[in-house]
């Protein structure tokens, strides 16, 4: 269900490579949420990094969403920059089994494999 590696950069050049692999494959990036900084300034004592990356790929969110209105709530994609006991890793939920648990169209499925082979390949190449 999940794909993560583990990779020898830092936290931040993970970050920034993550961000540039995601615009080679020309997908964007809505938004990131800084999910190690937000719980910090809320006052919790959480001393790893988090950075979650909103992709998406117009072209295929627009074909999933023709076929099938509800899976707005899985969009967009999500692929996490984060540190584990010292640990930089790159992950997120696979979309094609993730979608399999939603929806049984067989269209959906190739277009998630599709979104999956390229979302891994940008984890693959900030690694």
């Amino acid at each position: 269900m999940y794909y993560v590696v583990e990779t020898p950069k830092s936290f931040e050049q993970a970050s920034q490579d993550l961000e540039l692999a995601v615009k080679a494959k020309q997908f964007g990036v809505l938004h990131i949420h800084d999910l190690g900084q937000t719980l910090r300034s809320k006052g919790f004592d959480f001393h790893e990094q988090c950075r979650v990356f909103e992709v998406c790929s117009p072209a295929q969110a627009s074909k999933v969403l023709g076929i099938e209105m509800n899976l707005n709530m899985a969009l967009p994609c999500r692929i996490s920059v984060f540190t584990e006991q010292g640990v930089t890793k790159i992950g997120m939920i696979r979309p094609e089994p993730m979608l399999a648990m939603l929806s049984d169209n067989n269209e959906l499925h190739k277009i998630a494999q599709e979104v999956e082979t390229a979302t891994q390949s940008m984890i693959d190449q900030a690694k």
